[in-house]
């Protein structure tokens, strides 16, 4: 029975990380229609109220979109990587939160995705080393 449980899940995972591939081959073709309106998008993209895996957690989820990088066939920036997980996981039922923050000295912009007011995909000490312009 554990078996077919690990199998399952293992499942699972490669179906999200084949979900966050595509997602990152969208998002390459989206920023071509420029940043306003893949801003656009990303604001109004919603938490759906099903849970399809509810086995899989936020940390599954991120996983998955670091393991889709892995093999893109290009390095993807923090914006591209955060949009993807953002958008999983609002899919998977969970309310992430898109944050794109700057620091002025040296200039230098990122995004990461917060959840519950946890950042889940990169390094905590983020939320004060960076000045938040939005959070979609």
């Amino acid at each position: 029975m554990l078996t077919v449980r690990r199998a399952r899940r293992a499942a699972q995972l490669f179906v999200v990380a084949a979900h966050a591939w595509l997602g990152l081959v969208a998002f390459d073709l989206a920023r071509l229609a420029g940043f306003s309106r893949l801003h656009a998008r990303l604001k109004h993209l919603r938490t759906s109220t099903r849970r399809g895996t509810a086995a899989l957690t936020g940390a599954d989820v991120v996983w998955a979109v670091d393991e889709a990088c892995v093999w893109y066939f290009k390095r993807a920036a923090c914006l591209q990587r955060s949009a993807i997980a953002t958008w999983l996981l609002r899919r998977h039922g969970l309310a992430a939160e898109l944050v794109i923050g700057c620091r002025p000295l040296p200039f230098e912009s990122h995004a990461w995705v917060e959840l519950d007011g946890r950042v889940v995909n990169d390094r905590p000490q983020y939320q004060k080393v960076f000045t938040v312009l939005d959070r979609l």
